[in-house]
């Protein structure tokens, strides 16, 4: 299964792409989508053409989206609001469901503490994609999240599994 993973923000757009076989990950892509200086309209078109781009490319047939957090930035936070609305969007209309992970739980996930610093995500990012190059923080988050999403499929599965030999 290849599952892209997909941290939202207006400036930088990260994604991140690995392939899953049982328990292994192997890394296939990361990249960081950047807006067009402009107003808000053409600065959203620019991430979806190229967000759009990443999913033609590489074909993912699972998807996973960082929840918004609420800070003190009002102004902030509905900018964050629109471009994760383009995260959404563009998976969908490929025909993928969107799994929605909250930050901590794709830290606690890949670092296995909630609270964990950007430079502790990707740090096992790397443990646990060996040789891959980041192509920023932003892309390390959305390869986090793809991590985070993989598993969670993964436990989903087997749960889906043991139930039906259990009712069978």
């Amino acid at each position: 299964m290849r599952v892209l993973g997909i941290d939202p923000g207006l400036r930088n757009m990260g994604w991140g792409i690995i392939d899953v076989a049982g328990s292994r990950l192997t890394h296939v892509a990361n990249g960081i989508c950047h807006s067009q200086v402009g107003d808000m309209a053409d600065r959203l078109l620019s991430l979806h053409q190229q967000l759009t781009a990443v999913l033609q490319k590489y074909q993912p047939q699972a998807a996973a989206v960082e929840q918004t957090f609420v800070n003190k930035d009002g102004a902030g936070t509905l900018k964050l609001g629109q471009a994760r609305g383009i995260a959404m969007l563009v998976p969908a209309q490929a025909g993928l469901v969107v799994g929605e992970y909250a930050p901590n739980a794709v830290k606690k996930a890949v670092v296995g503490v909630g609270h964990a610093d950007k430079v502790q995500v990707a740090h096992m990012v790397k443990v646990q994609l060996p040789g891959v190059q980041l192509a920023g923080p932003d892309a390390a988050d959305a390869l986090a999240i793809a991590i985070c999403h993989s598993f969670h499929v993964q436990s989903s599965s087997s749960l889906a599994a043991a139930l039906a030999k259990a009712g069978a």
